[in-house]
């Protein structure tokens, strides 16, 4: 991967294809390469004629791994992803997050309008707005001695993906604690652009689609059958809404 300097911390980011920008920003504990590689849509977008841009988040994969969870953040995240786009001298990218992506995605939008022709929120729904909560726990859970010490599931089933991932996990602790902000639904009314909102119908963790496509202006939903947080996110019903969302947005 190749690197730049956001604000002086070491961003990894990649890029494949030609065409039409659009950005990809991965969820907690994850990576471009876990979260866009793996899951068939790098592969599936630049097929599609498109130039797909993949940023490892500060304290994942590839970037600089950080341990004050002050320096974290989802807004801070977003402004890593704007320069990355001023690094690479792009004005306006599509951009699709997924899960704390889609956060840091819609806070993109707010904060920098100008650098994105449209977004995709996946992964995060309702409980964008609501909250999700148990940072605390799984911060506990990623900082213990080992695996078997953590016995609450959701906590548990955090550890062993960021081990599975290869994370560091006193990285992750610290942007656990300070990355799952809720937004506004005043905040989110604010968003002038293509939207396009999508979650598993069994996601807990993102919560339902259609409050949160209700607080943005104009924007539409795609609810993926049958698929939770973790199996929705190679989905082809997911693939096939945003490439068809892709290709209608002025």
């Amino acid at each position: 991967m190749m690197k730049f300097r956001s604000d002086g911390v070491e961003i990894a980011y990649d890029i494949t294809g030609e065409g039409d920008p659009v950005l990809l920003i991965h969820g907690f504990a994850s990576s471009a390469r876990v979260n866009w590689h793996d899951t068939g849509w790098v592969r599936k977008l630049a097929g599609d004629g498109r130039m797909v841009i993949t940023i490892d988040n500060r304290g994942h994969g590839a970037s600089e791994k950080l341990y004050d969870s002050a320096v974290y953040g989802s807004p801070i995240m977003a402004q890593d992803a704007n320069r990355l786009l001023e690094h690479l001298a792009i004005p306006k990218a599509d951009v699709m997050g997924y899960s704390m992506g889609a956060r840091i995605t819609a806070f993109m939008a707010i904060s920098h309008p100008e650098r994105v022709r449209s977004a995709v929120l996946a992964g995060l729904a309702e409980n964008m707005i609501l909250g999700v909560g148990g940072q605390n726990e799984i911060a506990e859970a990623l900082l213990a001695p080992g695996l078997a010490d953590v016995t609450d599931p959701m906590p548990r089933a955090f550890r062993l993906f960021a081990e599975s991932s290869g994370s560091d996990l006193r990285a992750l602790a610290a942007c656990v604690l300070s990355s799952r902000q809720k937004i506004t639904t005043d905040e989110l009314a604010e968003i002038d652009l293509p939207v396009l909102v999508a979650a598993g119908g069994t996601d807990d963790v993102a919560g339902p689609v259609e409050p949160l496509v209700a607080a943005i202006p104009g924007a539409r939903g795609l609810v993926i059958p049958g698929r939770d947080h973790m199996r929705a996110v190679g989905d082809k019903v997911y693939m096939a809404g945003v490439l068809e969302f892709l290709a209608g947005r002025p």
